[in-house]
């Protein structure tokens, strides 16, 4: 098989969670142990950082490998879902793997894959877990796919745990209430492993500060070790405010008892969110530093600043036109576009234009409660078998107040929004990270 063949297989037989939602997400490690004992056991041959959470694990991720890269490491990556490239999910100093790693990762375990019957994210692991032990990385920063627990990168033992936030989010698997969400992800805590919890949330703080101390695992909540402050605020430029500008322009300034330094950073990933992910981003780091990792805080102002050239990251808070303005974001769940409506809120527009999409397998009242009722939507399905169709959203929406027609395809959508919207105006697209990977370039 080539390339393109290989990815078919894998799209079609595999069960893959953009086509068939909760089928896909098994409940236990057992396909992912089998899987890689038959690899030789590569996930014990690397260091790691695991990454949870919520939301903002993706962007934790990118900076923290960023800054292992800049620092001089041979860095592995491993995200998810991808945008446009299945090797998106799967990098090493910020490249891509080759096609053809793909291609013969599958040729050669194909009977496995047929014995094993593991799902699309499982296989992925497995390979990513390969390829981080043949190419000798010095650390790789993995990012959970869904829960923690029983996600299948959860058979690594890391140097650290970072677990960035709880939100309401895959409720059908995780549980119901945000203290059931927290103890599924707190299952990537590890018997004395450190762990950094990013947001200190009254809610869910003491479900991880028990699970920490069962395992006599270090604990430190990120957000208690530094204030962060938007210099562009101080210069009073609500044209910079608005994030149209490159950078975030931000100071870090560790509180009293922290004994750490302050920073002054510009980092290229200018969403407002931004600011709770890089206290997460720099007390991993100082935990590294404590476990013999030199890294210099030159490496990490180099680093910050070059985020998306140094990883390839993409969708979050990202600028796609300037005329109009149009930006994208790939938040889709209650926190996260809580943080999408405040940088939205930052920006000067008479107009907005709202490009939606989302999935059929999630409860999107609470998203669509919270949309502006001033501003004209675009309802549109994201090109995947779990799309919800824009007539239903449409329906949806309107119940809350929401006004728009329906377009039969998300460029569709896009291209009209562009078109209608004002020099002044703004246009958003959002909704679901898959909405998102058909506007990107």
């Amino acid at each position: 098989m080539n390339y393109k063949t290989t990815l078919q297989y894998l799209y079609s037989q595999l069960p893959l969670f953009t086509r068939v939602g909760q089928s896909a997400y098994k409940a236990d490690l057992v396909n992912t142990l089998e899987l890689c004992k038959r690899l030789n056991n590569p996930q014990n041959k690397f260091r790691s950082v695991h990454v949870g959470g919520t939301n903002g694990k993706g962007s934790t991720s990118h900076m923290l490998a960023a800054i292992l890269q800049v620092a001089g490491y041979k860095t592995g990556l491993y995200t998810s879902p991808h945008l446009k490239d299945f090797r998106e999910r799967i990098r090493i100093n910020g490249k891509m793997i080759k096609k053809q790693e793909v291609v013969d990762f599958v040729a050669a375990h194909k009977a496995d894959f047929d014995e094993i019957k593991p799902s699309f994210f499982e296989m992925t692991v497995g390979l990513a877990f390969d390829i981080f032990a043949r190419e000798k990385v010095d650390i790789a920063v993995v990012e959970v796919g869904l829960g923690g627990r029983l996600d299948s990168t959860n058979i690594i033992t890391p140097l650290l745990s970072v677990i960035t936030n709880i939100g309401w989010d895959h409720m059908n698997m995780l549980g119901d209430t945000l203290q059931l969400i927290a103890a599924e992800k707190a299952g990537i805590i590890k018997p004395g492993i450190p762990v950094i919890i990013g947001e200190q949330q009254p809610e869910v703080a003491q479900i991880f500060i028990d699970k920490a101390k069962q395992g006599d695992s270090p604990i430190t909540f990120a957000s208690e070790l530094f204030v962060v402050r938007d210099r562009r605020l101080e210069i009073g430029d609500q044209r910079s405010e608005a994030l149209v500008d490159e950078f975030l322009d931000i100071q870090i300034i560790p509180t009293q008892d922290s004994g750490l330094k302050t920073l002054d950073l510009k980092l290229d990933l200018p969403g407002i969110y931004q600011l709770k992910n890089i206290k997460t981003v720099l007390a991993a780091v100082e935990e590294l530093r404590h476990q013999g990792f030199q890294i210099t805080d030159d490496h990490i102002k180099t680093a910050l600043r070059q985020v998306k050239t140094l990883t390839g990251l993409h969708g979050r808070w990202e600028m796609l036109n300037k005329d109009p303005l149009t930006i994208c974001d790939t938040g889709h769940n209650p926190e996260g576009i809580t943080e999408v409506l405040k940088n939205i809120a930052a920006v000067p527009y008479e107009h907005l234009h709202f490009v939606i999409g989302v999935v059929n397998d999630k409860d999107i009242s609470k998203i669509l409660a919270m949309l502006p009722k001033n501003a004209t939507y675009y309802f549109c399905k994201p090109d995947i078998p779990r799309g919800l169709e824009a007539e239903s959203l449409k329906q949806k929406a309107e119940s809350f107040g929401l006004h728009g027609d329906t377009y039969f395809s998300v460029k569709a959508a896009f291209d009209t929004a562009q078109q209608n919207a004002g020099k002044n105006d703004l246009v958003f697209v959002g909704g679901s990270t898959f909405v998102v990977a058909e506007v990107v370039t």
